[in-house]
C-alpha cells in the first residue's frame, strides 16, 4: 500500500487466503450456525483445497483525484454516475473523496467450475461456484480494513461500499464505472478483466465498488447505517470499533417512527402456524449493508414416484422503504439432491423441466406484498413437474418470507436475523 502524490494506490494478489467457514457455510444455503458433513463437508473442502495452490485472488484500490457531487449526479474524476442511495449516503457522511476497489478471486476457479459441468459434476461446480463468491466477500472485507488501517493514520473513516446492482445504482453504469478505473489507474488489474454490457463481468466471480472518505469521523457515530464496522465481516480488524450487527440505540434517544412496510396480520393462503415453522426452519434471511435481503428457502418435496428431493429458493429483496421489491429470483436443487432426476419430466426431457424452473420468476420486480394477490391454482403435487406445481411452490416461498418480515417489522426484534 503507498499513499503517493496524486492518492492512495495499491494492487497485488494475495497468497493465502482465509475464507471463513461461516461465511462459506451462509453462501451455501445453509441456515446461520450449521455444521457441514458427509458429502457436503467433503465437496467443501475439496472446493477449499483446490482454490489454495490454483486460485489467483487480487484486489485493486484507488482514491479518486476528483469528486464531487451536483444535483443528481456524483462526479468522479470527471465520469457522471447516478446512485440517490450512494449519493445520501456520501452527503450524509460528509465524504470528500472516493476510493475505487475491484476485487477478483481471479478466473481459474471459474473454468475449473466449468470444466466440472460439462463433465457431469453438478455438484462440484456448485461447491466451487460458491467458494469463488466467498472469496469475493473476503477480499472485499480485507480490502475495507487495509483502507480502514489507512484512514485511520490519515485521521479519516472509509464508509461501506457500495456497487453497481445494489438498490439505486443500474447495474448497466457498470461498464462505465470499469471504464473509469482502467483509464485511470496507473497500476494494472493483477489480471485481466473485462465487462460486457449487461453489466456482467468476466470473470465474474468479481466486484467493483466504491468506498467513500470522510474526515468528519464525529457524523458517522450519529448516523448508525453509516458505522462501516457494522456493515464490516472482517472479525480480527484491529480498528473495529462496533460488532458486526446494528448496535443498540443508547439509552435516551429518541427512535423514529416508521410505517411497517408489511402488513403483520396479513391473510395468506397458509396458516400462519405452518408459515411460523418454516420461516424458523427452512428460510435463512440476512439483510445486507445497503438495506437489501437475501432470502434462501429450503423446500423439501416428492418426486412422482414418491421419492424426497430438495430444492433451494433464493430471493433477493429491496429495502423496507421500497416496499421490499423482489429484485432477483432463482431456484435450483439443494447441493448433493439427485433425486430430482427422477421426476417424469425430467425423464422425458431434462432440459425442457429445469429450463421452466430456471425461467419461472414470477412477480419479480413487483413488491412483496403482490402475493397476498397472486391467484394461483392450490395444489398439493411435490414435485415440478406442471407449472401449477412449480407455482404453487413459489407461493409458499413468497408467503413465508412476507411472513417473517412482516413479524420483523412488528416486533422490532433485530435478533431475528
Amino acid at each position: 500500500m503507498r499513499d503517493v502524490a496524486q492518492g492512495l494506490e495499491l494492487a497485488g494478489t494475495l497468497i493465502e487466503l482465509d475464507v471463513r467457514e461461516e461465511e462459506y457455510v451462509r453462501l451455501l444455503g445453509y441456515p446461520r450456525g450449521w455444521q457441514l458433513e458427509g458429502r457436503a463437508l467433503e465437496l467443501a473442502n475439496w472446493a477449499r483445497d483446490w482454490y489454495a495452490p490454483n486460485g489467483r485472488p487480487w484486489f485493486y484500490a484507488r482514491q479518486a483525484e476528483s469528486f464531487e457531487i451536483s444535483g443528481d449526479s456524483i462526479s468522479i474524476d470527471g465520469a457522471q454516475f447516478a446512485s440517490k442511495r450512494m449519493q445520501t449516503t456520501l452527503q450524509q457522511a460528509g465524504a470528500h473523496s472516493v476510493i475505487l476497489v475491484a476485487v477478483s478471486a481471479g478466473p481459474e476457479a471459474e473454468a475449473e467450475a466449468h470444466r466440472r459441468w460439462e463433465d457431469g459434476k453438478p455438484d462440484e461446480y456448485f461447491f466451487l461456484e460458491i467458494f469463488g463468491s466467498a472469496v469475493v466477500e473476503h477480499l472485499a472485507a480485507i480490502t475495507g480494513a487495509r483502507l480502514c488501517a489507512w484512514a485511520e493514520g490519515q485521521g479519516m473513516a472509509v464508509l461501506p461500499h457500495y456497487s453497481p446492482g445494489y438498490p439505486e445504482w443500474d447495474v448497466a453504469e457498470q461498464p462505465h464505472l470499469l471504464n473509469l478505473m482502467q483509464r485511470t489507474q496507473r497500476q494494472p488489474f493483477p489480471s485481466p478483466l473485462e465487462v460486457f454490457e449487461t453489466g456482467m463481468l468476466r470473470p465474474k466471480k468479481t466486484l467493483l465498488a466504491v468506498f467513500g472518505l470522510t474526515r468528519h469521523t464525529e457524523r458517522l457515530q450519529k448516523l448508525s447505517d453509516l458505522i462501516p464496522c457494522e456493515n464490516c465481516s472482517f472479525g480480527p480488524c484491529q480498528f473495529r470499533r462496533a460488532p458486526y450487527r446494528h448496535a443498540p440505540r443508547s439509552i435516551g434517544e429518541q427512535v423514529p417512527v416508521r410505517v411497517p412496510a408489511l402488513d403483520a396480520n396479513a391473510n395468506y393462503t397458509v396458516n400462519k402456524k405452518a408459515l411460523k415453522r418454516w420461516a424458523e426452519e427452512r428460510l435463512t434471511l440476512r439483510e445486507n449493508p445497503d438495506g437489501s435481503f437475501d432470502a434462501l428457502f429450503l423446500y423439501e418435496g416428492s418426486t412422482c414416484t414418491n421419492k424426497s428431493l430438495m430444492f433451494h429458493y433464493a430471493v433477493t429483496l429491496g429495502t423496507p422503504e421500497e416496499g421490499y421489491p423482489i429484485l432477483k429470483q432463482s431456484c435450483v436443487p439443494a447441493p448433493g439432491d439427485q433425486n430430482h432426476t427422477l421426476m417424469c419430466q425430467f425423464i422425458e426431457d431434462s432440459t425442457a423441466l429445469m429450463g421452466a424452473i430456471d425461467r419461472e420468476q414470477p412477480l419479480q420486480g413487483k413488491k412483496l406484498d403482490a402475493v397476498l394477490s397472486w391467484w394461483r391454482t392450490p395444489v398439493g403435487a411435490g414435485c415440478y413437474c406442471d407449472q401449477a406445481s412449480r407455482d404453487h411452490k413459489w407461493g409458499l416461498v413468497l408467503e413465508t418470507i412476507h411472513y417473517a418480515l412482516a413479524q420483523k417489522e412488528n416486533t422490532q426484534n433485530t435478533d431475528f436475523l
